[in-house]
């Protein structure tokens, strides 16, 4: 059965403050058509902008996730992203009317609350995910922040959160499959260190913060009085009862699980990797992660989707005339019959050329490879490539029947579908790198019907033969 992508069923709606901007909020979310996505929507202000809750729109990680279009704002996205992400909805649009989407309890629970409460709906689109099928590794060296997404039926996250923390210490926490996410993930709130209240009252943020949305981190047993009162007046609760009872949890706040602080840096994640804007299929393995280093990774992430849509279907104009035929190729490059690959050349540019393969029963490698089942073999698509790296690079010199081009190395080569007698394969190569001291280092492609079968990274080298 097809799996559709989903909407709220009802626009529902909810209200609180902004942690940081300390600021009235009223959010609501509603449906939203088919491929539309996540889209947030500033009711405040003129004209009731759209912004597109997409990892390109990041402007700001500081102590929550900011994203901007067109020089309108929306702080601190992450939670209700993972709640609509969690709940299995594809599409909504998420209306707010101020700059911040307010913190509820600190966690996702809320918001997931009042999405199932309002229902969720199939939509008459399949759905589109991301699927790992490569591990993809990503890491900010100075910030000791390092993400591996690897293949993986489900999506699974399994975090490491190492602050080296007397009161925090090293904890772990793991989602099997975004199924766990409503009991495991969705109560777990922010939190923050002791030490950090000052500095953030200082820089304009936690404005709406008190111990009912976020968990407070204690490192020192001697706090005294004087730092007490202080935070009583930065909570804005002067009157607030607070008894420490040395390293760990301040008092009044009482844990949902003994590692909350790790599960809250996973809700992050979900959060901050949907705006990508795809449901994943992978398992992502992360330490000391952030806002910065989620949404770094969710730009690499979004980076890969982007190539593999553009590659997925290509399409190439052959009804034109060949730039080169198949007696222009042979005045290029020295292969004969049986091992003349490649039948004319479309395009050739300065950094890359477009040649094309055309597979029929007569070829002799079908009499072997294999009786009642021909396959094209994998090296000779390969070969084929490289015949079309060899044409353009002899395109390139003055007298190219004095020259002659030798693989020296191939990276990279991947087969993604088989190829048989009546297939047109067009090869698309690009250089890599500029053309130096005879060495050509190219990335080739190889599609049928635009789709690609065949991919690889060949260097070689364009010789002179001394004898010619």
């Amino acid at each position: 059965m097809t799996d559709k992508q989903k909407t709220i069923k009802s626009p529902v709606s909810l209200e609180g403050i902004g942690l940081h901007t300390g600021k009235p909020t009223t959010l609501s979310i509603h449906p939203a058509p088919a491929n539309h996505g996540y889209k947030f929507q500033r009711v405040d202000v003129e004209g009731e902008p759209i912004i597109d809750a997409d990892v390109s729109k990041v402007t700001d990680t500081q102590r929550g996730t900011t994203l901007e279009q067109n020089g309108t704002l929306i702080h601190t996205t992450e939670h209700v992203l993972a709640a609509v992400y969690a709940s299995g909805i594809d599409n909504a649009i998420i209306k707010v009317n101020g700059p911040e989407i307010p913190i509820m309890d600190g966690s996702a629970k809320l918001f997931l609350d009042a999405i199932e409460d309002a229902g969720i709906e199939d939509q008459d689109a399949d759905r589109k995910y991301f699927v790992i099928k490569d591990t993809i590794k990503f890491e900010v060296v100075e910030k000791g922040i390092e993400f591996l997404a690897v293949p993986d039926e489900n999506y699974r996250i399994t975090v490491m959160v190492d602050y080296r923390s007397p009161a925090l210490g090293t904890q772990h926490s793991s989602m099997m499959s975004i199924a766990d996410f409503k009991e495991n993930i969705a109560p777990c709130r922010t939190f923050v260190f002791l030490k950090e209240l000052e500095q953030l009252a200082a820089n304009g943020l936690i404005k709406g913060g008190d111990l009912n949305n976020a968990i407070v981190l204690v490192e020192r047993e001697d706090i005294s009085d004087e730092e007490i009162n202080k935070l009583r007046k930065l909570l804005g609760k002067e009157d607030l009862e607070i008894k420490l009872d040395g390293i760990g949890v301040l008092n009044t706040t009482k844990l949902n699980f003994q590692n909350e602080p790790a599960r809250h840096k996973l809700l992050d994640i979900v959060g901050d990797l949907a705006l990508i804007g795809r449901r994943i299929k992978g398992h992502i393995l992360s330490a000391r992660p952030g806002h910065y280093g989620n949404t770094e990774f969710g730009k690499k992430l979004k980076s890969i989707l982007i190539e593999e849509a553009k590659s997925k279907t290509k399409h190439f104009d052959l009804s034109k005339a060949p730039l080169l035929d198949i007696n222009d190729i042979t005045k290029l490059i020295p292969h004969r019959y049986p091992f003349l690959l490649i039948d004319k050349i479309m395009e050739i540019s300065e950094n890359g050329i477009v040649g094309v393969k055309n597979c029929t029963l007569n070829e002799p490698f079908f009499t072997g490879h294999f009786p009642d089942n021909p396959v094209m073999p994998g090296v000779l698509q390969i070969e084929a490539m490289a015949q079309t790296g060899g044409v353009f690079a002899l395109s390139k010199v003055d007298d190219p029947e004095n020259y002659s081009t030798y693989f020296l190395k191939i990276n990279n080569v991947r087969y993604k579908k088989k190829v048989i007698p009546g297939d047109t394969l067009v090869f698309e190569l690009e250089l890599m790198s500029p053309i130096r001291r005879g060495l050509v280092n190219m990335k080739g492609k190889a599609y049928v019907n635009g789709e690609i079968v065949s991919e690889a990274e060949m260097l070689a080298q364009v010789v002179k033969e001394k004898n010619k």
